[in-house]
């Protein structure tokens, strides 16, 4: 079955960094657009970012450009999050989705499947 299965989650200081994972399984990962999303207390999912099928063309929401990367390795069916010069309105529950389409969209409505998440807090 398909899982999608986040982690590299924790507690980064103020520009610090922190590096999140998404391993995929039970699908052809190479094909489908993957994306992050995040949800912070009180608030609804928030897109991130978003990678097309073949990694030939990224996204990102205008708070994270230039500190946030988004990368796919289809041989590893991994998709990695790289956050740098965190900030205290980063912290959020990070999820990772797919879309069955080549194509990445920068709208959560139109990613299929989730991950559970994983929990990114910036605080000193």
């Amino acid at each position: 079955q398909v899982q999608l299965v986040e982690s590299g989650g924790g507690l980064a200081q103020p520009g610090g960094s922190l590096r999140l994972s998404c391993a995929a399984s039970g699908f052809t990962f190479s094909n489908y657009g993957m994306t992050w999303a995040r949800r912070a207390p009180g608030k609804g999912r928030e897109w991130v970012s978003a990678i097309w099928a073949d990694g030939s063309d990224t996204y990102y929401e205008d708070s994270v450009k230039g500190r946030f990367t988004i990368s796919r390795d289809n041989a590893k069916n991994t998709v990695t999050l790289q956050m740098n010069s965190l900030k205290p309105e980063d912290t959020a529950v990070y999820y990772c989705a797919y879309r069955t389409f080549i194509r990445a969209s920068r709208e959560v409505y139109e990613y299929d499947y989730w991950g559970q998440g994983t929990q990114v807090t910036v605080s000193s």
